[in-house]
């Protein structure tokens, strides 16, 4: 058996994971990044997107992170996500209302509208959406 690392995901409020896995994939904030046992130490921001990790018997497992940090040990590593969930725990019609809310306010060119904000919102339903599979 691989070397493995163990993957812990913590948001605000629960631990999402804590397991070992073989390999972790990340989306930085500069780009998607791998951990392996061993790994050179570093902390990074995370953006918008899916974390992907193989467990101990080799079943890819995947899970939506709304942003947050890594840090990578050369034996674990810990992400603090703003949000996380497992693929199958994505409430697909939740996201669909997310992506129309988030549609709707990009449509209109009201004076105190936070693009920024409505851009993330929509990324975050679209990520959940793809990810579910739909």
């Amino acid at each position: 058996m691989a070397e493995t690392v163990k993957l812990e995901i913590v948001t605000p409020e629960k631990y999402v994971v804590s397991e070992d896995a073989q390999i972790v994939m990340a989306p930085g904030e500069l780009g998607e990044f791998g951990i392996l046992s061993g790994h050179t130490p570093f902390l990074t921001s995370l953006q918008i997107g899916k974390i992907r990790y193989q467990d101990t018997g080799g079943k890819e497992q995947v899970i939506f992170v709304s942003g947050g940090f890594a840090e990578a040990l050369p034996d674990r590593i810990t992400i603090l996500a703003e949000s996380a969930e497992l693929q199958d725990d994505i409430d697909v019609e939740r996201a669909k209302s997310a992506l129309n809310r988030a549609e709707k306010r990009l449509s209109t060119f009201e004076s105190n509208l936070d693009i920024g904000r409505a851009k993330a919102a929509m990324t975050r339903a679209m990520t959940r959406i793809r990810m579910s599979g739909m």
